[in-house]
Parts: structure tokens; C-alpha cells; sequence
């Protein structure tokens, strides 16, 4: 045998859905700190990442300069010409120098 509880039996329901309604939210409310700080985290990461790919070039470069001018000597004796200056016996250097921006003669 049914009783008829009329209104208290929709009451309930809509009491029963609104409490799993604010328990969602709550749990949603929660967790979202943790969202944003594991979106905030990866972020970092991607941004490391790519540091860590630019010093790896970085190194791999500064790695081919060093294996050069341990093995081959025309390496150092271009680098040796170009920054100290050095020639050859069969070279000339020429030298440029800038126009002397001093106004002080006019």
C-alpha cells in the first residue's frame, strides 16, 4: 500500500538533489586550486623545457669550438689571424679604421 505524501515527497527529492548539487560544487570548488596550479606548474615546465633545449644547443656549439681547436689546426691559426692580427708569410693586412666622428675641429 502507497501513501500519498503530496508535496513532502517532491520536497525531498529537490532537497536530495540540491545537497548532491552543492556536494559537486564543493568538491569542483575544492580541486580547481589544484587545476590551476598543475596548469601553472606544466606551463613551467614547457618553459624549462625549452631553456633546457636552448643551453643543450648552446653546449653542443661550444662542444664543435673546442674539438676544433684541439684537432684542427687551421682552426687556430684562422683564429689566431683574426683576432690577434697575425698573417702569413704570402698575406698583407689591411686595417680600416672609422672616420673620427670628433666635431671639435669646426
Amino acid at each position: 500500500m502507497k501513501v500519498d505524501l503530496g508535496i513532502w515527497s517532491k520536497l525531498t527529492q529537490a532537497v536530495v538533489a540540491l545537497v548532491a548539487i552543492a556536494i559537486l560544487i564543493l568538491i569542483g570548488m575544492t580541486y580547481l586550486p589544484l587545476i590551476h596550479q598543475n596548469e601553472r606548474m606544466r606551463r613551467e615546465i614547457d618553459r624549462l623545457q625549452t631553456e633546457q633545449n636552448k643551453q643543450e644547443a648552446i653546449s653542443k656549439h661550444l662542444r664543435a669550438e673546442i674539438d676544433a681547436f684541439r684537432n684542427d689546426p687551421q682552426t687556430v691559426a684562422r683564429l689566431t689571424r683574426e683576432k690577434l692580427g697575425y698573417a702569413r708569410a704570402d698575406e698583407t693586412i689591411i686595417r680600416f679604421e672609422s672616420p673620427n666622428t670628433n666635431n671639435a675641429d669646426r
